[in-house]
């Protein structure tokens, strides 16, 4: 079995300076872009980018790049990944390489320059890779019941800690925060506990890991108060032994979530993209290595950015954020992950 390729991370070192330069800032002539970058067009109201009109403009190219949500070591999900991207080569003909992403802004950037093919994004980088790297999602992860295609934000604290059992006892402390557009990381947060009277930032003080495993572990260590974070991360680092269940308690779950998006390139061949989305639905997560590692789900179900984001947009907007290149959220994006930031 031929083993897949790893994209080198002098690669994802480089992104964030070489893209800039090489990405195409020629505007797309549309009716319509929505909210959509000026190198978009969204004249089907669908809210994502239309393919470009131009075929000139199309690409089919002889590897696809395929990436996962800068989460937890980028090493373990090349391994997690490696049926799937097997599969992907079987029905589009295409090698596939694994890219390891260092922050959400690169992952955005990469598909933006063209860089980035195929990648799966956290539930609240969708909205930002939609409008900023015109981003098609078209998959989420689910199970043959219908279920497990979402997930919570919860908010832990050491098990031995008495003094916070609720979102009320945050008040004061320190939390652990993600980045500003991870939506169970900071973006649902502010959201929901701001409507419960407290508001981070302002009643308490937030600390910026940059992924989910550091805001799990540094609770777990005491390097902070509680943490902000999703219900499916923390149980995939229960499940490898990196967390105990006695290590943490849960204070708070918030209402379910869309989980990770995966998305295509808008600028990719219809056809190419039509067997990257067959492949997806004709995979079996279930015994595969992607379901040892996300062990509740067992296919790839289909999705409609409109109408399944519609809450994670309605968050954001209500924070605030703003779908460009130039806003504060999406600059702080491509600051390296500091576990003591």
């Amino acid at each position: 079995m031929r083993a897949i390729r790893v994209v080198p991370w002098l690669f994802g070192l480089s992104l964030l300076v070489l893209f800039a330069a090489l990405a195409p800032e020629a505007a797309e002539q549309c009716a319509d872009r929505g909210k959509l970058d000026v190198l978009y067009c969204d004249e089907d109201g669908d809210q994502v980018a239309d393919p470009p009109k131009d075929s000139k403009k199309l690409v089919n190219p002889d590897t696809l790049i395929f990436a996962y949500v800068p989460v937890e070591d980028p090493a373990v999900y090349t391994a997690t990944f490696g049926d799937l991207m097997r599969h992907l080569e079987k029905a589009t003909g295409k090698k596939v390489q694994f890219f390891g992403p260092q922050n959400y802004a690169a992952q955005i950037e990469a598909m933006r320059s063209g860089r980035l093919h195929v990648t799966g994004y956290s539930t609240g980088s969708v909205p930002f890779a939609v409008n900023l790297a015109g981003a098609v999602p078209f998959a989420v992860m689910a199970d043959d019941a219908g279920g497990g295609s979402g997930y919570h934000l919860i908010v832990i604290t050491q098990a031995s800690n008495t003094k916070i059992n609720s979102v009320a006892d945050l008040k004061g402390k320190r939390v652990a925060h993600v980045s500003q557009t991870s939506n169970s990381g900071h973006q649902a947060p502010v959201y929901f506990f701001s409507r419960l009277g407290v508001v981070p930032g302002r009643d308490y003080q937030i600390a910026f890991t940059g992924k989910h495993d550091n805001s799990i572990l540094g609770v777990v260590t005491g390097d902070y108060d509680a943490a902000a974070v999703a219900d499916t991360v923390l149980q995939r680092m229960v499940n490898r032994g990196l967390v105990k269940k006695t290590d943490y308690k849960v204070v708070y779950t918030s209402p379910v979530f869309p989980r990770a998006g995966f998305a295509y390139a808008h600028n990719l061949d219809p056809k190419l993209a039509e067997k990257i989305k067959e492949a997806f639905f004709t995979f079996r997560i279930e015994g595969s290595s992607v379901g040892k590692e996300f062990k509740d789900v067992t296919r790839f179900a289909s999705v409609s950015y409109k109408k399944d984001w519609d809450a994670v947009v309605g968050i954001q907007e209500a924070n605030g954020v703003a779908y460009t290149k130039e806003s504060p959220d999406y600059k702080k994006l491509s600051k390296p992950p500091s576990k003591g930031e």
